[in-house]
């Protein structure tokens, strides 16, 4: 009875692995790719990098946006005044004072007096109407229109602020640059990665096909009385305990084929198949490392980055100090007047009048604020020299520690080659022996199960020296990007 289960279990996970198989061998798109391919594809299609270069592209516009503050500026404008009370006006000259609404001559009386009296009058007649009201002054309607332009002709935080856009481009350059070089080592990991699953998915596989083929005999040694129902019983639990190994290889070589198309930028539907594999890359492994240069560190995009942040801190520094300067400007003006009583839509009468001027401007006092500004902008100046210095020892210690990890993962490669080929020569003379009888097949299983982990080991390694090789390429961060762009192209 128990055989029995074992046998309809095995059918059921049959036709799952069937099932399973015809679905692989669907029409789909399948690329076939290099990993300088996917490199090239990632560069030109991945999102990240196109609003890095959209950032530059963006920052060049503010350059030009402070470029265009030193040309002319030009207006076109126009006002319209309804008076509602004109204004009155009061006058007071010897010999003119009835005509000009001043006082009525007094020629018996004192001057002062005099004075006081027609203002006083003056004022009566203004508010009551007399004869000695002062003059309204204005018309109904006014109007404006006109043209007006400045030129700036000293302006030394101008001047200064165009320093500090070619800064903010530079930055965002290096952003870009550094976007790209991240991305190249994450494209390679994730290359890596399905590799690695590819790989481990073939050794589990070649192991679970040798069980399986090891479960069929014994079924058959069974059905002639030569073999136990404990014998199919174990060879069946073996097979059943490589199947869940077998199944997350499966899941890991996709999980590593989606990662890797988010990183390209393409559909996830397209399944992306490596063409190499990780024993491809121990050929010239050993020459790669003998020839490691870690000597510059000048590469870094952290550095570069901390580099350019300290020249636009200077030049923000520059821009305080010019706030001491005096501005000078050119300005025009040409400009059409008109005035009229009445309605505002008729007489009109137009006159045109230009000025031409300068202004100047010398900042004297302004509380200090420009001071201490300045005082600011130093300190932070000497902030990033240290923060430097800082980095700058950090990336050194982890370009050393990356060295030390290449070099140790060599060695381990070298020493899991020959255990995995000690393994294979074991496995041989085991196989040999079960055939003649002289092994049991836990010894068999024991040599398989020897050999499988001695090749995932070997696999492993390999893949920890090519991720070390990458984050060491980040960190120098001397990645051929040109290279890539050539590819793509």
């Amino acid at each position: 009875m128990k055989y029995r289960i074992v046998v309809s279990g095995l059918s059921v996970l049959g036709l799952c692995f069937g099932s399973l198989a015809m679905a692989q061998d669907l029409p789909a798109d399948t690329l076939t790719l290099s990993l300088d391919q996917c490199i090239a594809v990632a560069l030109s299609e991945n999102p990240s990098v196109k609003v890095a270069d959209m950032e530059v592209t963006r920052v060049d516009y503010a350059k030009k946006e402070t470029i265009g503050q030193l040309l002319p500026t030009i207006n076109f404008g126009g006002n319209y005044n309804r008076m509602i009370a004109k204004q009155v006006a009061y006058m007071n000259m010897d010999g003119f004072g009835s005509m000009m609404g001043g006082g009525s001559e007094n020629p018996g009386g004192d001057g002062e007096e005099s004075g006081a009296g027609s203002s006083s009058r003056a004022s009566d007649g203004a508010s009551g109407g007399g004869k000695n009201s002062g003059i309204k002054m204005g018309l109904d309607n006014s109007y404006q229109v006109g043209f007006s332009a400045s030129l700036p002709l000293i302006a030394p935080q101008l001047w200064a602020s165009l320093k500090l856009s070619d800064s903010q481009i530079l930055q965002n350059v290096e952003a870009a640059r550094a976007s790209r070089l991240s991305l190249v080592n994450q494209v390679k990991s994730a290359y890596y990665t399905l590799l690695l699953a590819e790989d481990s998915h073939r050794v589990i596989q070649e192991n679970y096909d040798n069980a399986v083929f090891n479960h069929k005999i014994y079924e058959k040694k069974f059905q002639v009385g030569t073999a136990s129902e404990y014998e199919v019983l174990r060879s069946s639990v073996q097979v059943k305990n490589v199947e869940p190994e077998l199944l997350q290889a499966e899941i890991a070589i996709k999980q590593a084929r989606l990662q890797l198309a988010i990183l390209m930028g393409v559909d996830a539907a397209n399944v992306i198949e490596a063409s190499t594999s990780l024993s491809d890359y121990e050929g010239d492994m050993y020459e790669k490392t003998l020839s490691l240069e870690t000597g510059s560190i000048e590469g870094n995009t952290d550095l570069r980055s901390l580099d350019l942040q300290t020249r636009t801190l200077r030049n923000a520094l520059s821009i305080q100090k010019m706030s001491w300067y005096p501005t000078l400007a050119l300005t025009a003006s040409y400009n059409w007047t008109s005035s009229s009583n009445g309605n505002p839509l008729r007489n009109f009468r137009w006159d045109p009048y230009s000025v031409v001027g300068l202004s100047l401007n010398f900042p004297i006092f302004e509380g200090g604020q420009r001071y201490h500004k300045i005082k600011q902008a130093r300190i932070q100046v000497d902030e990033m020299a240290w923060q430097r210095e800082n980095l700058e020892r950090s990336i050194r210690m982890q370009v050393e520690l990356a060295v030390d990890n290449i070099q140790k993962n060599v060695r381990q490669i070298a020493s899991n080659s020959e255990s995995v080929a000690q393994a294979v020569k074991a496995h041989e003379i085991m196989e040999k022996s079960f055939e003649i009888g002289a092994a049991s097949y836990l010894d068999l299983r024991d040599s398989e199960l020897a050999l499988t982990q001695a090749r995932l080991v070997y696999y492993q390694a390999i893949y920890n020296y090519l991720v070390a090789n990458s984050e060491l390429e980040l960190l120098l961060g001397n990645a051929d990007l040109e290279k890539y762009k050539n590819l793509a192209e």
